[in-house]
């Protein structure tokens, strides 16, 4: 496959803004390694093959072990990912599949993220989960092929 355009030079200003918002999003409070894990499993689910890659090869160069990476799609049944960690797939899956409840994210999802997360980490996990289903539709709907990155 080979990608439909690049969006770096025709949509500069945006693309730095995103980067702009990722550089919040890492400087934040939110563990690094359970960004990786929100990153990978949000592209999982809307199936960009490039953000698979990346956010999995991240996660490993940060010291991710191999079978927490490629568990993450599973995570409610696999035994190696934290409460914390499992309130923010949750949320991330609920937020990415948003249509699919009426109730939009449901609050039990909800709380059990705010029991984890202080205001300002849950708020930069929102904005990390929006980034992210962002950056999926963009690589999906240009058709960037993994490993491109």
């Amino acid at each position: 496959m080979q990608a439909r355009m690049s969006i770096r030079k025709p949509a500069a200003e945006g693309y730095k803004a995103m980067l702009a918002l990722e550089g919040y999003i890492n400087a934040g409070g939110v563990p690094r390694s359970t960004l990786d894990l929100v990153r990978l499993r949000v592209s999982q689910i809307n199936g960009c093959a490039f953000c698979v890659n990346m956010h999995a090869g991240d996660a490993k160069k940060a010291g991710e072990t191999d079978e927490r990476i490629w568990s993450v799609a599973a995570w409610r049944e696999a035994p190696f990912y934290t409460d914390e960690e499992r309130a923010a797939l949750a949320l991330a899956e609920a937020a990415t599949r948003i249509a699919d409840d009426p109730a939009g994210v449901p609050d039990d999802v909800w709380n059990a993220a705010a029991d984890h997360y202080a205001e300002a980490d849950l708020a930069a996990l929102v904005m990390a989960i929006a980034a992210i289903n962002a950056w999926n539709r963009i690589n999906v709907t240009l058709r960037n092929p993994a490993a491109s990155h």
